[in-house]
């Protein structure tokens, strides 16, 4: 559950007064932060806390993640001058994230942790956009109107996701998962030509770690299928697509992950419950499933609500195991 976190009392009260970026650079902190949820939830994995602009502001760019918006870029990319500043990413740019993965894993024992990273497309409309947009247009302009300089950009941001997932597999993640976030306003013509390439550059980085690689996005099921094709091993589902639709979509071979949708948690448990059965009943129609919700947890969210969810799914999904032993 991506963001768990936030939906806790214990987190509002470890980050008060603490600006986000302030948080993310300091070990102690994520830490503590990223393992909040395991301690209450008991949850099959932790989620690295961090975000995807780390890198980005790690190798200098001008972001800060204010309140209530979200990635706010001072100065963002409009010239071949702007995007000669995008420079490689090196370890030594976030020592950091190496620390604190290594304190997680030794909290963490055998429970897996899983670490993450923005896919390019992303983190280009963040920095070109200069921050959150509807439409992307500005994003869009330059993809459509600079193919070379877009190239660039993408093959720029490849390697500094490709160099960040490394740290963090390096220093001891089980897992990692690309979250091409906005990739969903893309057409599909669109995705394959000008965002697939440099996705496959990045999971075909990560394949001689052996680590699982996962790949999400949301509003992303006209996608699905391309998504697979980018090399990871589970791709993620987002609520808009039921899972057992999804498995038409994506070739043979890949898992799914998702996908109840984060406001279902808001209504009464019965509802919750129906609906959280029916996704893991989809899911078995998968060749693999990991449930999960199809974005992140709201705020709001009642964090006895997610204690239950997890608990009937760790119950649902023990019995069929346990009738084939028998």
């Amino acid at each position: 559950m991506r963001q768990a976190g936030r939906a806790l009392p214990e987190y509002r009260a470890l980050r008060a007064g603490t600006a986000m970026l302030d948080a993310l650079s300091t070990p102690d902190l994520v830490t503590e932060i990223t393992l909040q949820p395991v301690r209450r939830y008991g949850v099959d994995a932790a989620i690295f806390f961090s975000d995807i602009v780390v890198p980005l502001r790690a190798i200098g760019v001008g972001v800060d993640i204010k309140p209530g918006v979200g990635p706010v870029v001072d100065h963002p990319i409009r010239s071949a001058a702007d995007l000669a500043a995008l420079r490689p990413l090196v370890p030594e740019d976030v020592p950091y994230i190496t620390e604190a993965i290594a304190n997680l894993v030794g909290e963490l024992g055998s429970t897996p942790l899983i670490g993450f990273a923005g896919g390019p497309f992303t983190l280009a409309s963040y920095l070109v956009d200069g921050g959150p947009s509807k439409n992307f247009e500005i994003t869009k302009a330059l993809m459509y109107g600079q193919p070379e300089m877009w190239a660039d950009l993408m093959g720029r941001l490849a390697d500094i996701t490709i160099a960040f997932l490394q740290v963090q597999v390096a220093a001891g993640a089980s897992a990692i998962q690309l979250f091409d976030s906005w990739a969903g306003a893309l057409s599909a013509d669109d995705y394959r030509s000008c965002v697939l390439p440099y996705s496959q550059r990045v999971f075909s980085a990560q394949a001689a770690s052996g680590v699982p690689r996962i790949h999400f996005g949301v509003n992303t099921g006209e996608l699905l299928g391309l998504m697979g094709e980018a090399g990871a091993d589970v791709v993620g589902v987002d609520w808009r697509v039921p899972l057992d639709e999804a498995v038409s979509r994506v070739e043979p071979g890949k898992a799914l992950q998702g996908n109840l949708d984060p406001a279902i948690l808001m209504a009464p448990w019965e509802v919750v419950e129906e609906r959280a059965l029916q996704v893991l009943d989809r899911g078995r129609t998968a060749e693999g499933h990991i449930f999960n919700l199809g974005h992140g947890v709201l705020p709001q969210t009642d964090p006895d609500m997610l204690a239950r969810l997890t608990e009937l799914v760790q119950a649902a999904s023990a019995r069929p195991a346990a009738a084939e032993t028998r």
